[in-house]
């Protein structure tokens, strides 16, 4: 049998899993009687926690939200991953003072073994280049937003990007994309989805009346930003434009470039590659920065974008010779 410390771990970890537990299932879980479950529950009760027992055929335990914040356990790989999640969170971004504060209460508080293990796993989050020089974003703002979010009440606030112009949206979520905070939200105005950047919205109070959330295109929250941010409608993440090609050069040089692109080997010099983007044009000006052949497999709209760059580049080179 568990010692008691372990077993409370254990019994609390458990219910933190799911909503009701059925006594009888709980004693079999922790290999104890049901009559050791009743004990070790008034013990967490004593130490802070609200559990709340329910009647049924067998009895169960429900793990309710306390007034205060009691004193917190953790299993060991619990305590790990919470290290590494703030070592995350504090390298670069939004609330990255908080992180880096929380991270070090947290470190204090760990017995040495626990310590040693954080202390040799240090990790940096390596940001993509320019989105460390965003503005950051207030704390209370995205207090304001979560809560009406929450309560499904509409927002209104000014937003510079649009000229200073007020916006009215019902919010849905919000998600962070390469370093920077975004809120989803369907704008009133314009009846239709749009993404706006945390760091330009200034809120304004009071909010306005509940709504009934509308159903998001796809239902994904992760899709339908990759899908918009890719310049499609949303409802999928593939790329709006998509050609393949072959460059004179080997596949182990290109891979590492062409991200979400498929690199095929055709030979000690030469690969074909599949890349996608947001326009004909910019697929093209992409695959141009490989410097070397290039023999367009299709579609027929990649040649053209290549022939109307091939005669801007041309048109450039003649304006700043001349």
């Amino acid at each position: 049998m568990q010692k008691t410390s372990s077993r409370l771990l254990a019994l609390l970890s458990l219910l933190q899993t799911r909503r009701d537990w059925l006594g009888e299932d709980l004693a079999e879980r922790l290999d104890v009687t049901p009559r050791t479950v009743r004990r070790d529950v008034d013990r967490l009760r004593q130490l802070g926690y609200p559990i709340r027992a329910f009647r049924g055929p067998s009895g169960g335990y429900r793990l309710g939200p306390g007034t205060q914040l009691p004193p917190l356990l953790f299993d060991d790989d619990q305590a790990v991953a919470l290290a590494l999640a703030l070592q995350t969170a504090a390298s670069g971004t939004t609330l990255a003072e908080d992180a880096a504060r929380a991270l070090a209460t947290i470190r204090q508080v760990m017995p040495p073994r626990l310590r040693h293990r954080m202390d040799t796993m240090r990790i940096t989050a390596v940001h993509p280049t320019g989105s460390g020089d965003a503005p950051q974003v207030d704390a209370q703002v995205l207090t304001d937003l979560s809560t009406a979010i929450h309560a499904h009440e509409e927002l209104r606030f000014d937003y510079p990007a649009t000229a200073g112009r007020r916006r009215r949206v019902e919010p849905h979520h919000l998600a962070t994309w390469q370093g920077r905070w975004y809120l989803l939200a369907w704008d009133l105005d314009r009846a239709d989805w749009r993404i706006f950047r945390v760091d330009r919205v200034r809120p304004r109070t009071p909010t306005g009346p509940r709504f009934t959330p509308r159903e998001l295109p796809g239902g994904d929250v992760a899709a339908f930003i990759t899908g918009r941010f890719r310049g499609s409608d949303g409802t999928t993440t593939d790329w709006p434009c998509r050609g393949e090609v072959v460059l004179g050069l080997p596949a182990f040089a290109v891979a590492p470039f062409v991200q979400d692109g498929i690199v095929e080997e055709l030979g000690p010099d030469r690969c074909r590659l599949t890349l996608g983007s947001w326009s004909w044009t910019g697929l093209a000006a992409g695959l141009g920065s490989f410097d070397t052949d290039i023999e367009v497999i299709g579609p027929p709209e990649l040649k053209d974008a290549f022939a109307h760059l091939a005669t801007r580049c041309a048109n450039a080179a003649r304006d700043t010779a001349g």
